[in-house]
């Protein structure tokens, strides 16, 4: 018992220092979507990606002009931040098949780019 505490506490320090998506920058976020500038748009216009303008709250593999991968066409569901929080940190992870391959390791930078990605619109 006395082994799990330190852990434990370990683990609790860590959780309080990372960001919720609530604290996401979306200024920090625009910066942080170069990134993903070379195949997505921030309108409706698709790319090598789809185009992110709405985003927020579209259901999942439906961008008109886009052919998705099985892996995305089929996940169902709408994008909330917290989904595309879990995507962004792993995308093949998230759904096995789905062609996107970059990943944005820090959960800080995933909140900031989450809060730009929210204020995009169609």
């Amino acid at each position: 018992m006395i082994l799990r505490a330190p852990a434990l506490a370990l683990a609790l320090a860590a959780a309080t220092n990372l960001p919720a998506l609530a604290d996401g920058d979306a200024s920090r976020g625009q910066a942080e979507f170069k990134r993903c500038a070379a195949c997505h748009a921030t309108d409706a216009t698709p790319r090598v990606g789809p185009g992110l303008g709405g985003i927020v709250g579209r259901p999942v593999g439906t961008a008109a002009g886009f052919r998705y991968s099985k892996a995305l066409a089929q996940l169902g569901g709408d994008w909330s931040p917290d989904r595309l929080e879990a995507f962004l940190a792993d995308p093949r992870g998230y759904a096995p098949g789905t062609r996107m391959t970059l990943r944005i390791a820090k959960p800080e930078d995933r909140a900031d780019l989450v809060a730009y990605l929210a204020t995009l619109r169609r």
